[in-house]
């Protein structure tokens, strides 16, 4: 980077906010994809002002500019593809207000999930969405990513709670979208279309976050079947039958093995396939709820169905779920983490065509997430050639996100578009959409230094 320049974002931020030492700049160089690109520096600006001027700088010189959280991305959203600087908000960390009477919550982007869900129970308040990342990503990546989680078959996305924001264009000017209020049409919905936009369109430095009331009460429910297809049915079954559960997650038998093989928690490894289910609200109607699920299950032919009533006996169980991730990683060194979404019903249809993939290749094709919302984390391996499989494995993938089309489902549930995703985006957005967003990214950001690279190929 230019000395001159260099000293000009410097004077912004402060010296001890700015850093162009390797060491540093290798930290920000990946996210939880296996790419990895070096920014030029990274800045850590700790208010609006430092934000607006360091984009309006970087705009009149044409310096590419990252937005950065947490960096636990799928799809390489936070990475720094054209060098440029990477602007860490983790200054950005406050917890601005908890509006009780409103039920609303004005926040910073740099507030880890799990810690801003704790800060809003303590007032018996509760903000659903919840990430499987949530003990470390970020409300702004959240945001961001528009990310989903567990809860989403009853509770929504991050999208269905972001009720405003503060942005700060490419230009550096600071907009205010949305408001506190519950109704509000004034103006074009442009909150909405800042989140899930990967930090392309904007910087986000505060938000004005939906809460709900605490529920009253909740539980666990886990059953295993002989095979895939069962639990399958079994979900759409229950969804069919007009039960919401707060969550509805499967993991197949390979997901089983691997987190148990890894934490020794006692889960049934000789089933194909495990559901965990979550029912919560008032304590009086939980049994109700749970004895319709747990009929459905026995009906669709569970091995074993079995209620976890002590928040230990709950809590051991969505630790095994949240490890599935980190346990995969131990098989494979090669791994392609997708997170398709399908209509509820066409579970069953589309758990068929991954096995059916699985087979063709040849390779261990993983399986587990969202069943209740029809987002499947389908995680394609490599097998025992290791990174020779590589090919295949990617034909596998274009062969899934096909089948995925086809039953009316999208490539991308909560993981974002980013990098990774970037060559399949046509097979869900037409070309007179794709042009539409490319007119609005460049209309906000004529010189495309947010995030370039991004979403669009």
């Amino acid at each position: 980077m230019d000395k001159n320049l260099e000293k000009q974002f410097r004077a912004i931020i402060g010296a001890d906010h700015f850093t162009d030492a390797q060491e540093d700049l290798l930290c920000y160089a990946f996210d939880a994809t296996r790419e990895q690109y070096l920014p030029e520096a990274v800045l850590f600006p700790g208010n609006v002002q430092e934000v607006s001027a360091v984009l309006r700088l970087a705009n009149a010189r044409g310096v590419p500019v990252v937005p950065r959280g947490a960096g636990s991305g799928f799809t390489g959203g936070s990475l720094p593809l054209k060098g440029g600087l990477v602007m860490a908000m983790n200054r950005f960390d406050r917890i601005r207000l908890i509006d009780t009477d409103n039920l609303v919550a004005e926040v910073e982007p740099a507030v880890v999930t799990a810690k801003f869900q704790a800060a809003v129970e303590k007032v018996g308040l509760f903000y659903p969405p919840d990430p499987a990342s949530y003990t470390f990503s970020t409300l702004g990546g959240n945001i961001a990513e528009n990310a989903g989680g567990m809860r989403a078959v009853k509770y929504g996305v991050t999208k269905d709670y972001v009720r405003g924001l503060e942005v700060v264009l490419a230009s550096g000017e600071v907009v205010h979208t949305g408001s506190a209020c519950a109704k509000d049409v004034v103006g074009y919905d442009l909150t909405t279309l800042f989140v899930g936009s990967e930090g392309t369109l904007g910087v986000v430095t505060k938000a004005i976050l939906r809460l709900l009331p605490l529920p009253e009460a909740k539980q666990t429910l886990s059953a295993s079947f002989s095979d895939m297809g069962a639990a399958a049915r079994t979900v759409a079954e229950i969804i069919g039958r007009g039960i919401v559960p707060a969550t509805l997650e499967f993991l197949d038998g390979a997901s089983l093995g691997a987190v148990e093989k890894h934490f020794g928690l006692g889960l049934p490894v000789d089933a194909e396939a495990f559901l965990l289910i979550e029912v919560d609200g008032d304590q009086t109607g939980l049994d109700r709820s749970l004895n319709r699920v747990r009929s459905v299950c026995e009906k669709n032919g569970a091995l074993e169905v079995k209620v976890a009533r002590q928040k230990t006996e709950q809590d051991e169980l969505w630790r095994a779920r949240r490890a599935v991730s980190p346990a995969l990683r131990a098989i494979s060194h090669y791994r392609m983490n997708e997170d398709i979404v399908v209509p509820r019903s066409k579970i069953p249809e589309m758990i068929e065509r991954i096995q059916q993939t699985a087979e063709k290749y040849g390779i261990p094709i993983i399986s587990f997430g969202h069943a209740g919302d029809g987002n499947i984390h389908v995680n394609v391996m490599a097998g025992s050639a290791g990174e020779a499989d590589l090919p295949k494995m990617k034909k596998a993938v274009v062969e899934i996100f096909e089948a995925t089309v086809a039953l009316d489902g999208r490539i991308s549930g909560e993981h974002g578009i980013g990098l990774a995703k970037q060559p399949y985006i046509g097979m869900n957005l037409d070309a007179p959409t794709l042009a539409l967003c490319r007119l609005l990214k460049k209309t906000l950001d004529p010189n495309n230094i947010l995030n370039p690279g991004k979403i669009f190929p």
